[in-house]
């Protein structure tokens, strides 16, 4: 259950596939590579537990450089590519960071962070001038295993809904580096993952959840089919091409394919696929009954975070008989907690937490912590939802985009579910906008399809068939347009940077 057994019993079957330039990468010159980095890392003094953090576009290297730290029972820390200098000096700092990996084409901003952190005994790699790059570092090392091997993780950095990211710091493992892991039973037994699995890695390697499915397929000995950024039309040449047997998406793909020309969609063969994956927030109900009703059963939804405190997971079936649900409990116990931090009936709303889940911690920020785990020790990923009376939970929002507007609870995500359904809109984002007198109002900011002509008609259309699907109270007050919207590249909504627009305006009576 692991790339070093893969490279004795298959060396030569693709481990990664870069759908960009046709290369391959097996699992012997990944095992290879891998001991290499591991050698490098610990002729530089780091030891178990310590930090290295990688800044690297999709490819090859994120992969080398991460097996090389599971080796050596490192923390692997990816950071966002589109990080600005002060953000990544922030995340080298705070991490505790002994090793910086920079790409080619992020070298400059390695630099201009490095300086920044102005870190002694941080080793940073790359082309920079006076630099040396990570790969030409590890060359002359050995291609044997490291004596002294032990398991490693990530401690991976949360966007931030408010305020600085978050690192989060799972517990190191203590087992033996091929044992296996939660996320693996899950692929297996859920999803049937195995070695045969071709997976298509279709958000940038530096979030969580590709980082992590991407490696469980090296664990399980199957091939890791990479995009370079996620292209929808794309995306269905591919699982054509390369006969894909699982991926994962998030909603916004498939609204994205959805929205394809029909005979774009239906012009290519995807009888390969075993499963579909998605997660990153709540689907609107109306998307995921299309995507079953184009692809089958195939499509299964899991909830979780970069924290791994919980998750819960459905497949098609089960979602058919309850549409909207994130699923049941597969790793913890799902609690419902209301404001007096007791649990409440099923049915109602409150804050999700997790019982009996892994333990984590965010890095350096005992507090946030601390607000993280109530006084029973369960852990919260601030969002609100509630679970029916077969213990299937419901999302209902985050709990830091929620509305109050004249003392009425509103959760802009039920809003944007049906928005995203019009077919004039191609996205859209409802936050609450400061109000003088309502406290907050609701805003729709709509980004509409091409060849759509923004007006004020287009905005009343929109706030009628809000009104007559959600009633007045949800009705949003305001519809701004805009080009786009801002999105990570993972299609996740990047709402707090509105938010802040937002309130940065003048306030309407």
């Amino acid at each position: 259950m692991h790339p070093i057994i893969h490279a004795r019993t298959t060396p030569d079957k693709p481990a990664c596939i870069l759908t960009s330039s046709n290369q391959i990468l097996t699992y012997g010159e990944l095992d290879e590579l891998a001991n290499q980095g591991a050698h490098l890392l610990r002729s530089l003094g780091l030891e178990r537990g310590d930090t290295v953090a990688v800044l690297l576009e999709n490819g090859f290297d994120i992969f080398t450089v991460a097996w090389a730290t599971q080796r050596c029972g490192l923390y692997l820390t990816a950071i966002s590519c589109k990080s600005s200098a002060a953000d990544l000096a922030y995340i080298i700092s705070n991490s505790g960071a002994k090793v910086l990996i920079a790409s080619d084409a992020l070298a400059s901003v390695a630099e201009q962070a490095f300086i920044q952190a102005g870190l002694e005994g941080l080793h940073l790699f790359s082309s920079a001038p006076g630099r040396t790059p990570f790969i030409q570092a590890r060359a002359d090392q050995p291609t044997t295993a490291i004596k002294d091997a032990c398991a490693g993780c990530d401690m991976l950095y949360s966007s931030g809904m408010t305020g600085r990211p978050k690192g989060v710091k799972p517990q190191l493992p203590e087992g033996p580096i091929d044992e296996q892991t939660p996320l693996m039973r899950m692929g297996q037994s859920l999803y049937g993952m195995d070695a045969d699995s071709v997976y298509l890695s279709t958000s940038p390697l530096y979030h969580a959840a590709p980082l992590r499915w991407a490696m469980v397929i090296h664990r399980l000995g199957g091939t890791v089919v990479i995009m370079d950024r996620y292209d929808a039309e794309q995306a269905l040449i591919l699982i054509e091409r390369h006969r894909v047997t699982h991926s994962t998406f998030v909603p916004t793909h498939f609204v994205r394919m959805l929205k394809l020309p029909e005979e774009v969609r239906t012009g290519h063969d995807y009888s390969s696929l075993r499963a579909v994956v998605h997660a990153a927030g709540p689907c609107p109900v109306p998307v995921k009954q299309a995507m079953i009703d184009w692809w089958g059963p195939i499509i299964h939804e899991y909830y979780s975070g970069t924290e791994m405190c919980g998750i819960t997971a459905l497949d098609s079936a089960q979602w058919l008989s309850k549409p909207g649900s994130v699923g049941r409990a597969v790793l913890g116990v799902v609690k419902i907690v209301g404001a007096d931090g007791q649990e409440v009936p099923p049915g109602t709303p409150g804050d999700i937490y997790f019982a009996d889940g892994p333990r984590f911690e965010y890095h350096n920020d005992p507090e946030k912590t601390r607000q993280a785990y109530n006084d029973r020790g369960w852990a919260t990923l601030n969002d609100i939802g509630w679970l029916d009376e077969d213990g299937y939970l419901f999302l209902t929002d985050r709990k830091s985009f929620m509305i109050i507007s004249g003392g009425v609870n509103i959760y802009p995500q039920e809003i944007e579910n049906l928005l995203i359904t019009h077919p004039d809109v191609e996205d859209v984002a409802v936050i609450g906008a400061p109000d003088e007198e309502m406290g907050e109002r609701v805003v729709a900011i709509v980004q509409p399809r091409i060849g759509v002509v923004t007006s004020p008609e287009l905005g009343e259309a929109l706030r009628r068939f809000v009104r007559e699907a959600l009633g007045g109270v949800k009705c949003p007050q305001q519809f701004d347009f805009r080009a786009e919207l801002p999105r990570e590249p993972t299609g996740k909504l990047m709402k707090r940077l509105l938010k802040a627009e937002y309130e940065g305006m003048q306030p309407r009576p």
